[in-house]
């Protein structure tokens, strides 16, 4: 599992993003993100993931913000499934119960390669900053399909719909280092009774 990096571009008429993730780093980021507020909270995923993570997104605002933020999942969840590999000697899951001030976020995380979201959350507002509030959960669809993830994300309490997306950001961030972390027991076996994880 030595050098678990990876690097993708995509490019489309509808979009341009490139991305490299090390699932080893140490969270240093670097996010060229044309919509502010989403740029803040890819920052904030990969700061709690830590992952070193460098994207550059580009994507036709023009029209709106639906397929820059649906395909920046697409190219960061294909980016991590990769740099994982066959998953040897992974944990597979993991969860967290994440505050922020008055929220409380909770996520968890199962890599076993059978794609779904659960999304229980609400927002007061149509946006928070730039970024469109109805795309969140099309973010965390377009990641946990991409990544072969089965994720659940639960917006427990909150008031603040800026502490709200945050703290589900950092939340499956948080999640989803402790699910792509080593075991230290696993002895670099595939983390199913199967024998195999679906990918």
């Amino acid at each position: 599992m030595a050098g678990r990096v990876a690097r993708l571009e995509r490019i489309t008429k509808e979009t341009q993003i490139r991305a490299e993730v090390n699932l080893d780093g140490v969270g240093k980021t670097q996010v060229d993100c044309p919509i502010g507020f989403f740029g803040h909270m890819l920052d904030a995923l990969g700061r709690h993931a830590h992952l070193d993570l460098d994207l550059h997104i580009r994507g036709d605002l023009h029209v709106d913000q639906h397929h820059t933020v649906e395909d920046t999942a697409i190219v960061l969840g294909q980016a991590i499934s990769k740099a994982l590999g066959d998953k040897r000697g992974i944990w597979r899951t993991g969860s967290c119960r994440f505050p922020m001030d008055e929220t409380l976020a909770e996520c968890a995380i199962d890599l076993g390669g059978r794609p779904h979201l659960v999304f229980l959350a609400q927002f007061a507002h149509e946006k928070v900053g730039e970024l469109h509030t109805d795309l969140v959960i099309e973010f965390f669809r377009a990641i946990a399909i991409a990544l072969g993830a089965n994720v659940h994300m639960e917006l427990v309490r909150g008031e603040n719909d800026h502490h709200k997306v945050e703290a589900l950001f950092k939340a499956f961030g948080r999640a989803l280092e402790l699910a792509v972390a080593r075991h230290p027991r696993a002895g670099g076996e595939v983390p199913s009774t199967k024998g195999a994880l679906d990918s």
